[in-house]
């Protein structure tokens, strides 16, 4: 088995924003929950100074695995536009798309008001997020999207286990947007000998994940 590092990691909640541990972005205490769809993303991008006019027309999900990825890759000094082979893409949550299908629901709910939108139909598949990480990235390798009851660290460092068998590097996480909440862990994986990186086992995973800032 090979000797599997974090070799970076991004959470981005209704909350806060951090990057391996640091906290670099927390959302204002006087804010309205619902500012998490509204506002608080189109903050962070602002913020972190992210320069990509595809994200506007993404998803609320497809927006927060992006730029959680994004500050993944900058930490490792990977975003360019060379292509990066054999990098497996692993995203997983509970609600799948139904953010956007709700949405796209409401648009073909009546004939009396019928408006179906292309725009919005397209992000009615749970998967589509790990394609646009991809895409950003230049990644070529496997790219696959689980749904699960919870976010569980053993099933997920065991799918990051899996397709590093024969991908070189890992890169996503847990990518949940539902109803206006935020919850999102993004992590690049690969081996390494560095003594500060942290192992990749699901008991890091969990602890990362559970860390609040």
């Amino acid at each position: 088995m090979k000797n599997l590092k974090i070799l970076s990691y991004s959470r981005i909640t209704d909350d806060f924003v951090s990057l391996n541990g640091d906290l670099i972005l927390r959302r204002s205490a006087s804010d309205e929950p619902n500012n998490v769809a509204r506002h608080w993303l189109s903050e962070i991008y602002s913020k972190i100074g992210m320069e990509y006019p595809k994200f506007f027309k993404m998803d609320l999900l497809c927006k927060a695995g992006t730029m959680a990825a994004e500050l993944v890759m900058r930490s490792l000094n990977m975003v360019n536009d060379e292509v990066k082979e054999n990098w497996a893409v692993l995203c997983f949550n509970a609600a799948g798309s139904l953010d956007d299908d709700r949405t796209y629901q409401q648009t073909i709910q009546t004939k009396e008001n019928f408006f179906p939108s292309p725009a919005v139909f397209v992000y009615t598949l749970a998967n589509i997020v790990s394609g646009e990480i991809a895409i950003r990235h230049h990644l070529r390798g496997e790219s696959s999207c689980f749904v699960l009851e919870d976010f569980s660290a053993p099933v997920i460092s065991r799918a990051f286990e899996d397709a590093l068998d024969t991908a070189d590097f890992g890169l996503g996480g847990w990518i949940e947007f539902d109803k206006g909440h935020c919850d999102v862990l993004i992590c690049a994986v690969g081996t390494g000998n560095q003594a500060e990186l942290t192992d990749f086992s699901a008991e890091n995973l969990n602890s990362i994940y559970q860390k609040k800032y």
